[in-house]
């Protein structure tokens, strides 16, 4: 694992290096900016379960502030056993997510784990996400890359900047510039909780900005892994200037299908989002 190097910035990260202080790129989803100074709300449930669970998680996020619907039609588990409860939908998810946004008018972010599947997820969402595992699934990456739909990266729990920002510019090699980054979290020798399989690397964010000129966003939810710790870390991330957040949202947590410890629900997600709002207020003044 090696430190970005000056070569680095001049050959072989030609594409996501900032080539001055003013060098930034602005991703637009259906009529919303990611990365022009704002903050931008990512909500809804990890796992798409039934279409008027999603069509209300939608309504429900929306009024709280969010500008996109977050949603998984396919849902890669640590584990291959699935349950009546713990199932993904595949395209059908997909159909809910689109009558989503076809209700609210949300913009849909929903996960692509397969290059043969880019097409069909690519025809329902607004955002194909790239999952922390699949983060150097380079033919992947190539696929969403040759698509031109933006593209969420998250970064993998290993992985350094350098390789984050090295994903990236498969994707922008590829013909498509409009990318978002996304800390996830990384592992360490330790945690803070038995549960907390990963720690959010906080210091990624300007890390991340200093080097590139692609939209940075936090993942408070799988990077904690506990509901209570996501709030703050939302916070954190609001504070230090990231461009966003990708939040876990359900009616009743822990009744989700999938991650249930840390999906917050209603209440807590429209305080937080009235808290991040007020947090970039001030620190637009600084």
């Amino acid at each position: 694992m090696k430190d970005i190097a000056p070569e680095d910035l001049q050959n072989n990260l030609k594409l996501t290096a900032r080539k001055d202080p003013t060098h930034q790129t602005v991703v637009e989803v259906g009529g919303h900016s990611v990365g022009d100074g704002g903050f931008t709300m990512i909500a809804g449930p990890c796992a798409v379960e039934s279409l008027d669970l999603v069509i209300e998680i939608a309504e429900h996020v929306k009024a709280a502030g969010a500008q996109m619907l977050r949603g998984g039609a396919f849902k890669p588990l640590t584990f291959p056993y699935r349950s009546e409860k713990m199932m993904e939908l595949g395209e059908e998810g997909l159909r809910y997510l689109a009558e989503a946004r076809e209700r609210t008018g949300l913009p849909v972010v929903t996960e692509v784990m397969d290059a043969r599947k880019v097409d069909m997820v690519a025809d329902y969402a607004d955002v194909l996400q790239i999952g922390s595992r699949n983060m150097q699934n380079f033919p992947l990456l190539e696929e969403v890359g040759r698509k031109g739909k933006p593209v969420l990266l998250k970064r993998h729990f290993g992985c350094s900047l350098r390789d984050w920002l090295g994903a990236a510019e498969y994707i922008l090699y590829n013909g498509n510039p409009n990318v978002i980054l996304c800390e996830r979290g990384i592992a360490a020798p330790h945690t803070h909780q038995v549960v907390s399989r990963f720690i959010i690397d906080i210091q990624v964010v300007p890390a991340a900005q200093e080097y590139t000129h692609l939209p940075v966003i936090v993942d408070p939810s799988h990077s904690t892994f506990r509901r209570r710790y996501v709030a703050p870390v939302a916070r954190a991330a609001a504070a230090i200037g990231a461009d966003g957040i990708l939040i876990d949202v359900h009616p009743t947590p822990e009744q989700a299908a999938v991650d249930p410890l840390q999906a917050l629900d209603y209440s807590s997600f429209s305080a937080l989002a009235q808290q991040l709002r007020d947090i970039r207020l001030a620190i637009s003044d600084i």
